[in-house]
């Protein structure tokens, strides 16, 4: 790790955060960190509270009709907007890094940040990603499984895409374009939104560093994306209820992993 800490590349301009080069250890350090705030300052309480009226608000809305195919993209899609929900996170932990007093009150310090036109600016990216991805599930179902009675209830539909060739094409397909998205939104996110919470840089500032930092470690990088993928999946099985942890420790250790890659 010390080298990690210690090696330093050059900033790609002068007005730009260098990228620290990481390593798989370093990954395991800021879990570490991410849970040790997360004991500190528990919120998980406030994610129940939110979590579970707006899933259910969605799975009713999408349950019937039309609108079930998306049902599942639609929820899986919700990782990618995890940089804006965890804002509130990288605040807190930024807070007891400082060493400054810390409830969980502080994490809408966000809304008096400096840079809080840029973070939203990065917000309605995402979310045109998140749209950008239902279309395209949208577009895949219909590729393969098509119009048709499987869409009308949940266990057809379920039984059409487990049990006949053109289910198993949009299994694959699917999930193929999503981890497309995913690794998107992982580049232009990883660093981005900590960076603009912890200074008052340029959108485009952010945005580049966050490119640099998954360019100069990419298997670390990727290695994270994996964790936060399978931790979630984990999170959600038993009825949602560990998403209530697993949110909250991922937000406060995508903070400590920005400091630990991104150097001014």
């Amino acid at each position: 790790m010390a080298q990690a800490m210690t090696e330093v590349p050059a900033a790609a301009r002068a007005d730009e955060p260098a990228i620290r080069r990481i390593t798989l250890a370093d990954l395991r350090e800021v879990l570490a960190k991410g849970w040790e705030d997360f004991l500190t300052i528990p919120t998980q309480l406030v994610f129940l509270g939110v979590i579970y009226p707006v899933v259910g608000l969605i799975a009713a809305r999408f349950a019937t009709g039309d609108l079930l195919p998306l049902l599942f993209p639609l929820l899986a899609g919700l990782s990618l907007l995890g940089p804006v929900v965890a804002l509130g996170l990288y605040e807190i932990s930024r807070r007891r890094e400082l060493g400054m007093p810390v409830s969980a009150r502080d994490a809408l310090g966000v809304l008096r940040s400096p840079s809080l036109k840029a973070i939203v600016l990065l917000g309605g990216m995402l979310f045109g990603l998140f749209v950008a991805w239902l279309v395209a599930a949208r577009l895949v179902y219909l590729a393969t499984l098509g119009e048709g009675p499987h869409g009308g209830s949940l266990g057809a539909l379920l039984t059409a895409a487990l049990t006949t060739r053109a289910g198993w094409m949009l299994i694959l397909i699917g999930n193929g374009v999503g981890l497309a998205f995913a690794i998107v939104v992982l580049t232009l996110t990883v660093v981005s939104f900590p960076l603009l919470l912890d200074r008052p840089v340029d959108p485009l500032v952010a945005v580049r560093a966050s490119v640099r930092a998954v360019a100069t470690n990419p298997v670390p990088m990727l290695a994270w994306g994996l964790i936060v993928a399978v931790l979630l999946v984990a999170g959600a099985l038993p009825l949602l209820i560990g998403l209530a942890v697993v949110v909250p420790v991922l937000g406060h250790a995508t903070w400590h992993l920005y400091r630990r890659v991104v150097a001014w």
